[in-house]
């Protein structure tokens, strides 16, 4: 080999060794990266989706995950209204989604099981039967149905209650009422039940049409009403407590197979730790959020909820009628003691 070739070699192999670094910085760079929804406020206390996304973020970083995962965050509806991202969910355009058991209804009907009127007596009893299996039922309809799993569960912060213009301690007090509901069957039939003029609308356009009179109130839970602060269009809040909404995180089935099944299962295994977290936040943050409403001037009412109770009791033996499938989930969430 002439002294020019020997040249010729070494700075090629000098340029390769140069490039070696930029090559697995590029390799190390290929993070698996994930796109979570939620409509809600982008609030670190009040805000159900960051809550978990916050813990979400920390547990991966724990795991040592954070370099081999990232997770991008959209709050306040930035991917779309909620019934769009649900099917955007099922299509895996959208990888994660954050919200209440309800929307999923609108993919499966069966879900709608847990937006029963007074099915739940409280978030507590709501966990005990999830854990003995009242949930598989309708975790496996919506992976088979609409291709989108539930890898976790945590709370909503704080049981559904009326937010209104006018005082509300009686079914009477609620009829003529125009109060907001998901667009979701069962909720919108248990409000009406209860009195009032259901109105479903987009979480979106829930401020603006309280602003314009468009409906009269809606049904939340405390954090929610401070986080996207409604406080500010309505006064009287009634601690109806018709449903404790189960909060779920949803992932895209067709973002589940494309996931390396190692880093899947410890992906799958910090989401729930994650979800544990956010159950604990809110149930601290109930009792803080109803005192913020009183700091604003919102009444907050001790209602009748008794009679509440009475008159969406008929809500559940038509739901059963209609889909005796969901016969075997209300049993065992009526088994389990709180």
């Amino acid at each position: 080999m002439t002294a020019l070739d020997r040249r010729s070699v070494l700075r090629a192999a000098g340029t390769l060794a140069l490039a070696a670094p930029a090559l697995i910085g590029r390799a190390e760079a290929a993070a698996l990266r994930l796109r979570l929804s939620s409509s809600q406020a982008n609030d670190p206390k009040f805000g159900n989706g960051r809550v978990f996304y916050d813990r979400l973020v920390g547990q991966l970083r724990q795991d040592g995950l954070d370099g081999q995962i990232q997770v991008s965050f959209f709050p306040d509806n930035q991917l779309g209204q909620e019934i769009d991202v649900i099917n955007s969910v099922k299509l895996g355009v959208i990888d994660m989604m954050v919200s209440g058991s309800s929307i999923a209804a609108n993919v499966v009907p069966l879900v709608g099981t847990f937006d029963l009127g007074y099915l739940f007596s409280s978030f507590e009893q709501q966990t005990k039967a999830f854990e003995a299996g009242a949930a598989r039922p309708v975790e496996e309809a919506l992976l088979r149905a609409g291709g989108i799993r539930i890898i976790a569960w945590a709370y909503n912060f704080g049981a559904r209650s009326v937010l209104s213009k006018k005082p509300v301690r009686t079914p009477e007090d609620l009829a003529g009422q125009k109060i907001r509901t998901l667009p979701n069957p069962v909720i919108t039939e248990c409000l009406r039940l209860m009195g009032a003029a259901a109105t479903p609308l987009a979480f979106g356009e829930i401020y603006t049409a309280l602003q314009a009179g468009v409906i009269d109130g809606l049904e939340h839970d405390p954090p929610t009403m401070v986080a996207s602060k409604f406080y500010e269009t309505s006064k009287f809040y009634s601690l109806t407590q018709h449903n404790f909404s189960p909060l779920a995180l949803y992932l895209s089935d067709a973002t589940y197979n494309r996931m390396n099944a190692g880093l899947r299962d410890k992906f799958l295994e910090a989401a729930k730790k994650a979800a544990a977290e956010t159950r604990a936040h809110g149930l601290a943050v109930e009792k803080e959020a109803l005192a913020l409403l009183r700091d604003k001037g919102v009444t907050v009412i001790a209602c009748e909820r008794e009679a509440f109770r009475q008159r969406v009791a008929p809500q559940m033996e038509a739901f059963l009628r209609n889909r005796p499938e969901a016969k075997p989930v209300v049993e065992q969430i009526r088994a389990t003691a709180a």
